[in-house]
């Protein structure tokens, strides 16, 4: 039994979890005592670095903002809808962060695109990855706000070009202004072949030079983007209609 001087240092190094599984060793010593020091103490420690990351997970995926927070790579609905499933497992597994390359997810309003988006980035959380969503309006205004308030936009593309994985809703949804193409070259620039970008996107790849402006700006981001990117298309049927049809039956 460890003494209380040993809890007491214990907490002092912030590892109250470790009391926490030395207390469930000692209340079952026809299991634990029999074992070798080394075997129990490798089981302790791998107790609290379980404990450890999962209480880390936990706290980056409320960093996320994620826009549907129940989003899970467990909870994806297949049918009709032209994923391939196999393909989708493998995205969970974050590979394609360890290859800096990006995902475009093309697909129409109410496909599904930013929960499959939501639910890749919680996975990546759980994985330790620093993740940040957020909708390309938010993101400007965020410049507009940083711009109004003198402090320039270097900060802030230096924190969106930081996250080891960046999702960017409603990708050139809306009109793009000179400046707007010229923030978001800026910050493709400092994410290149460094970490990954997820793109949720209505409109082909074919389509974004032109709502890119059509200049060298625009051909520079594309370079940036395209040549080492993953795309997936969402199909077939309208996931908000399917599910708000379900919940109606089920009334």
């Amino acid at each position: 039994m460890i003494s209380d001087e040993t809890k007491r240092k214990l907490r002092e190094l912030g590892l109250d979890e470790m009391n926490d599984i030395l207390k469930i060793q000692e209340s079952d010593p026809a299991l634990y005592t029999s074992m070798p020091f080394d075997e129990r103490l490798n089981l302790a420690i791998d107790s609290l670095y379980q404990y450890k990351n999962n209480n880390c997970a936990k706290h980056l995926i409320k960093q996320l903002h994620l826009r549907f927070i129940d989003a899970d790579i467990n909870t994806i609905y297949y049918a009709q809808r032209g994923l391939d499933k196999n393909k989708i497992i493998e995205l969970s597994t974050c590979q394609y962060m360890r290859n800096n390359a990006s995902l475009v997810l093309h697909g129409f309003t109410g496909s599904g695109k930013t929960f499959l988006a939501c639910a890749l980035g919680k996975a990546a959380c759980r994985q330790l990855y620093r993740v940040r969503y957020i909708r390309i309006p938010e993101l400007l205004d965020l410049r507009d706000q940083a711009v109004a308030e003198g402090r320039g936009i270097s900060k802030l593309v230096t924190k969106f070009s930081n996250y080891h994985l960046l999702i960017l809703d409603e990708w050139l949804m809306n009109q793009l202004s000179d400046e707007d193409v010229r923030f978001i070259f800026e910050l493709t620039e400092k994410r290149y072949d460094c970490y990954s970008t997820i793109f949720c996107t209505q409109y082909k790849i074919s389509d974004w030079h032109t709502r890119l402006g059509g200049g060298t700006l625009a051909d520079a981001i594309l370079d940036r983007i395209v040549h080492n990117s993953i795309r997936i298309e969402t199909r077939s049927i309208n996931m908000r209609e399917h599910f708000s049809a379900n919940l109606s039956e089920d009334v």
